[in-house]
């Protein structure tokens, strides 16, 4: 019993999606009443006798029409084909069925079945009166006018819903993407800000840091003096330690910017080639002997590239001040044909006689060598450090003369403007798919092309059936009672049921055992009146013409 509870629940949740609020409630019964209303009067009007059931019947196929388009589309060609009444839900289900059925072989295949059984129940009803070519040909007409033309119709209409709630999901995308471009933003300027404090603000506090270790072996100061210079390296080495800290806060991997874009007449970037010179003569100063060297013809410099050089250098300077104290450095710049090479090295450090235990012990937060690898790979260049085979230190880097710049600010400017450009096309088939729109003018103007066809047809078909079903006064005239079937027939036209049902229930009444034909009678006279129409009889019995009769009866 459970099963079935659960099975009836998902068969009335498919049958009747929800949510059902109370206004959708009562909305739904309204037009679901107003439908069967309109079916019942069809019905009455066509007097088939079957308004009650095709009304009640038109209603609860209103109220399915949203869970079970292609069920409701087949019954609704099924009860169109044997009386007029469900015409307009026939259009309704075909408009739902297009906007609903998202499956193109499911939407086939119930248009194909509704036409069917739409076609094989006009048959069975008035296979008598027409013949069956007829018959299919106006029911082709009437289910491309009625049912296929509204579903292309509600299908585009769906679409572009589809495709307006698509636009307005991927421009509400765009705008969190930009909101979020804004804070990437934000945390790579903290990075640029953590780096620029680690390469200028650290070099600095290093040269203190020397200077006061210095002091401190200089015997010409006094006690005090020295405990005062001691003070001094201890605040250099905690601002140190405390630098780190903040950097370490600032920091952030995942938001390394990409080179600073450098332009014709913007301002250089502080620090540079020319700025090495400056950082070897604060070396200088500070009691370390630093050989500074260049090599090879000095070529212009992009504006990533030169802010490189001038980082690295810095770098490595403090590096070797703070592992390497009194050691010499060795400044190397050479422009080789296609890249610039900058090269540091320093022996081991003296040993120090005087300094105190822990004086030499420094601060390092383990990100320098890793901020220049990054700086180095984002201009397309390397860095190499390591151990020498004195027990030295040595760092080299190769920097391209144009880096990769113009490729990254050409990445970055491209995402910028994508991201700024706000809404995509107005068609929204910037990826290169068709428009709805395409496919359903295609389907209309096919149906169109069809029904014109059939209308064509239609029209040639009406002509020649009024043809077969009209005899002329002259030939009325010739024929006798007495000739044989086979003669008369010659003279007669085919003849056509369909336009001349009802002309038996007028006229005289017929011989007993007589099989009869009638057509339409054309006397030619001008005061024919389109209210009546002359009609001809004739009546066989064994083979032989046993009447012949002309009277007028009311269309």
């Amino acid at each position: 019993m459970e099963a079935i509870a659960r099975a009836w629940s998902k068969a009335v949740r498919t049958a009747l999606p929800g949510p059902w609020p109370r206004r959708r409630v009562v909305g739904e019964a309204a037009q679901a009443l107003f439908m069967g209303v309109v079916a019942g009067l069809l019905e009455l009007v066509s007097r088939t006798g079957l308004a009650v059931p095709f009304g009640i019947a038109v209603a609860v196929l209103w109220v399915l029409r949203r869970g079970l388009p292609a069920t409701v589309l087949v019954l609704a060609g099924a009860m169109t084909g044997w009386s007029l009444g469900p015409l307009p839900m026939l259009v309704c289900a075909g408009w739902a069925a297009g906007a609903r059925i998202r499956r193109v072989g499911q939407l086939l295949g119930s248009f194909v079945l509704s036409y069917l059984l739409f076609t094989v129940t006009g048959t069975l009803k008035d296979g008598t009166l027409a013949p069956p070519k007829l018959i299919i040909g106006l029911s082709l007409g009437m289910f491309l006018v009625f049912v296929v033309l509204p579903a292309l119709y509600g299908r585009y209409r769906a679409q572009r819903r589809a495709l307006l709630d698509a636009l307005r999901e991927r421009n509400d995308q765009l705008v969190r993407e930009r909101v979020m471009v804004v804070h990437q933003a934000r945390l790579r300027e903290r990075h640029r800000i953590a780096q620029d404090m680690h390469d200028s603000l650290g070099h600095q506090l290093a040269l203190i840091s020397v200077h006061s270790g210095a002091l401190e072996v200089d015997r010409t100061l006094t006690d005090r003096q020295r405990e005062a210079v001691g003070v001094l390296r201890q605040a250099a080495v905690t601002a140190m330690r405390e630098l780190r800290e903040v950097v370490g806060v600032l920091h952030d991997d995942s938001t390394a910017l990409p080179p600073t874009v450098g332009a014709q007449g913007t301002a250089p970037v502080r620090g540079g080639v020319d700025g090495i010179v400056e950082l070897v003569e604060s070396s200088r100063a500070a009691g370390t002997e630093v050989a500074h060297s260049t090599e090879g013809e000095r070529r212009p410099l992009a504006a990533a590239v030169d802010n490189a050089a001038y980082r690295i250098v810095q770098e490595a300077l403090t590096n070797a001040h703070k592992h390497a104290p009194g050691a010499p450095i060795a400044v190397a710049l050479r422009y080789e044909p296609d890249a610039l090479v900058v090269e540091v090295t320093n022996p081991r450090a003296p040993e120090l006689v005087g300094v105190r235990a822990g004086a030499g012990s420094v601060v390092s937060g383990g990100q320098g060598l890793t901020g220049l690898r990054e700086r180095a790979r984002l201009v397309g260049g390397m860095v190499h450090a390591g151990a020498t085979p004195e027990e030295g230190f040595r760092l080299a880097a190769v920097l391209p003369y144009e880096g990769a710049e113009s490729e990254g600010a050409a990445a970055l400017v491209g995402e910028e403007d994508w991201v700024l450009d706000g809404l995509p096309p107005a068609d929204g088939m910037g990826d290169g798919r068709r428009s709805p729109a395409i496919g359903c003018a295609a389907g209309v103007g096919a149906v169109t092309l069809v029904v014109v066809v059939l209308v064509i047809w239609g029209v040639m078909a009406f002509v020649r059936g009024t043809t077969d079903s009209t005899v002329q006064m002259s030939v009325y005239d010739q024929i006798r009672p007495g000739e044989s079937r086979a003669e008369v027939m010659r003279r007669l036209p085919p003849g056509n049921d369909f336009f001349t049902s009802g002309f038996e229930h007028d006229g005289p009444t017929q011989p007993e055992g007589s099989h009869c034909r009638w057509y339409s009678l054309e006397k030619g006279d001008s005061d024919e009146s389109w209210s009546e129409t002359h009609v001809a009889r004739f009546c066989f019995k064994g083979g032989v013409l046993v009447d012949k009769v002309e009277y007028v009866t009311k269309n």
